[in-house]
């Protein structure tokens, strides 16, 4: 069985490079001709993700689509478990997006330069980094774009349902009074754990939340307070559904 994981994870990993070589061009080129050029890149995204995942045996059911109005942008928060998360989000979201992405993804050949078309990087640790990225996604939210973003800040490995959330997602949502919409992904570290480039065809769920809507002034205790209420929002959605 081990040995089987590892020729299927080598085959799904060689698809996923294939793809990236074959469409890589077709998402950046129409990436620098906005906006237009940013609507077929991730019609391109999206058809890599289809692709890639139908012939990997991965399938996604996804539910609560009707509470995304494809007019109003939102803050899509998730849990966040597995690399295969990042092919889950251009597959479920009806919208253009842009992603908080920890910067060490942008190191990875190719795929990190393509992927920097449509996200913002961040490194955690660095208060001049975080506060840049923020300034950025406000930018990208005034415009009318939705953005996704891991408040865990890292994939979790825990037994625990969730890791303790940052702010910079509440904060964003308040200032820009831009409302969050929780997103559960179930399954995804069980066709691909963390810390392992071993993979497993299965099924991936999805669930939609109905949108949290942030108070009308940013306080350190509205902060905490629209934090408290997606924290639980999504860790019910898992508890759920898992």
């Amino acid at each position: 069985m081990v040995i089987f994981r590892f020729f299927y994870s080598v085959y799904a990993i060689l698809v996923f490079n294939l793809l990236m070589v074959l469409l890589g061009p077709l998402i950046l080129v129409p990436s620098f001709f906005p906006p237009g050029g940013t609507r077929v890149s991730f019609f391109v995204i999206r058809k890599w993700a289809v692709i890639w995942s139908y012939l990997a045996g991965i399938r996604y059911e996804v539910k609560g689509i009707e509470h995304i109005d494809a007019d109003q942008p939102y803050i899509y928060t998730f849990n966040h478990r597995s690399f295969l998360d990042a092919p889950v989000i251009p597959m479920s979201i009806p919208q253009e997006v842009r992603a908080l992405g920890k910067k060490e993804l942008r190191r990875i050949p190719l795929f990190g330069w393509i992927i920097s078309q449509f996200a913002v990087w961040v490194d955690r640790k660095n208060p001049d980094s975080r506060e840049k990225s923020i300034q950025k996604l406000i930018r990208f939210l005034t415009k009318g774009h939705s953005i996704v973003v891991a408040p865990e800040g890292t994939r979790n490995d825990s037994a625990d349902p969730l890791l303790p959330f940052y702010n910079g997602a509440f904060r964003l949502s308040i200032e820009t009074q831009t409302p969050l919409l929780p997103m559960a992904i179930i399954g995804s570290e069980k066709v691909m754990p963390k810390g392992s480039l071993l993979m497993w065809p299965g099924t991936v769920q999805v669930y939609f939340s109905a949108p949290i809507y942030p108070p009308k002034e940013l306080t350190p205790h509205s902060i905490e307070t629209l934090k408290a209420k997606c924290y639980n929002r999504l860790e019910a959605m898992i508890l759920t559904h898992e």
